[in-house]
């Protein structure tokens, strides 16, 4: 399908973050030049004219949604309020304002978080409604949610299209890697490569280690998400991931293995483990569009633990 958005204005919000560098470049390699990026610093899309200024300037005929304020757990229970109201008031006004500047399609990235807490694993597309999100995050995860109600909504009343695609947990190089907001795969490779540094016999972990969490290397995701765009026009939700899952346990004894730790690694049951399972059924995927991932996870963990060890400070 190269070469299918070549002649399409694409806008990309969330573009210079991780996950839209990967999408930028993706869009890049199957021939659309230069796609908008709207920089925060120009354009706050929680406000509904720097949303319409954005619009106005992109004029995109595909528009992809991957803004979000995004972290790990203790982002999520210290400023539940803030994940609530910045995620659904930017994709909501967005939706509002692509579907009245006729925008021919608009693709918007959800959040594996949007699961109930005891959805049966893998996740199924359908099981979405099934219950409330695992605590820690579930103002997230609802906001993310209400925005393929939207767009259900809007393709109902308006023939307005719309996608909606849910990523498992992402990782890859250019990650976030701060002590405050990254998520696991990041938290626990600074972990252990600064214990490894400063010569530590033991690295202490948060939770049990028992819960289990799927991983997508981020340069799969992005294959997907253009894909999609490119390819699946249904209202359906579809889930983006390996179908593999680990759990924090081994997942922690396999990053101290790749970076050279020969410490202990002690568990702090006292900090949440968060969601028990995750793991997504990713038919869908293959069926609608041919996304298949293509990265092991110890080659990921490989090329993210190189970029951090030539990046850091």
């Amino acid at each position: 399908m190269s070469g299918v958005l070549a002649n399409q204005r694409v806008a990309v919000t969330g573009g210079a973050g991780f996950l839209g560098r990967a999408v930028v470049r993706e869009l890049e390699a199957r021939g659309c030049g230069d796609p908008f990026v709207p920089r925060s610093c120009d354009y706050d899309l929680r406000a509904s004219d720097a949303i319409q200024r954005f619009l106005d300037a992109a004029r995109p005929d595909l528009l992809i949604h991957l803004a979000a304020v995004v972290g790990g757990i203790e982002a999520n229970r210290r400023q539940p309020g803030k994940f609530f109201y910045d995620n659904l008031i930017m994709g909501t006004q967005l939706i509002e304002a692509s579907h009245r500047a006729a925008v021919r399609k608009f693709v918007c990235v959800g959040t594996i978080c949007a699961y109930p807490k005891h959805s049966p694993a893998p996740f199924k597309e359908d099981n979405l409604w099934d219950g409330y999100p695992e605590e820690t995050n579930a103002a997230y995860g609802i906001a993310k949610k209400a925005l393929l109600v939207q767009l259900q909504a809007y393709r109902q009343q308006y023939e307005m299209n719309g996608i909606y695609l849910l990523p498992v947990n992402l990782y890859g190089p250019g990650d976030n890697f701060d002590p405050e907001t990254s998520h696991v795969i990041p938290a626990l490779i600074r972990k252990f490569i600064e214990a490894r540094d400063g010569g530590a016999a033991s690295v202490s972990c948060w939770g049990t280690g028992v819960a289990t969490r799927e991983f997508l290397y981020v340069d799969d995701c992005a294959e997907a998400i253009v894909s999609a765009a490119e390819c699946y026009d249904g209202a359906a939700p579809v889930n983006i991931g390996t179908g593999k899952e680990i759990s924090i346990a081994d997942l922690a004894e396999k990053i101290g293995r790749l970076v050279g730790f020969e410490g202990r690694i002690e568990w702090d049951p006292s900090r949440p483990d968060g969601q028990p399972r995750r793991c997504l059924d990713a038919t869908r995927a293959a069926d609608y569009f041919g996304f298949h991932s293509k990265t092991k996870l110890d080659d990921g963990l490989k090329k993210t633990i190189a970029w951090f060890e030539a990046n850091r400070g």
